[in-house]
């Protein structure tokens, strides 16, 4: 799965670093990702952004990422 994530100033200051923290997380666990920094996406206001396969995705958490990605929790 090929994943970009916005390092703009916007998306960095919405936390974007929280992100990519996930992402790393879910790539040492096993989960097989292709994790790339991106420029902005012009989409300033509704950051964190990431792309995903190339579907732009916007207002992302790391909570939200996990269900993005589909990854199930056990409890």
């Amino acid at each position: 799965m090929l994943v970009k994530v916005c390092m703009g100033s916007s998306c960095h200051l919405k936390g974007s670093y929280a992100i990519v923290e996930k992402l790393q997380e879910l790539k040492q666990s096993g989960f097989e990702l292709d994790i790339f920094g991106s420029l902005c996406f012009g989409r300033c206001a509704e950051g964190v952004c990431v792309e995903i396969d190339g579907q732009l995705h916007t207002n992302v958490t790391p909570e939200k990422l996990e269900q993005l990605l589909g990854v199930k929790k056990c409890r």
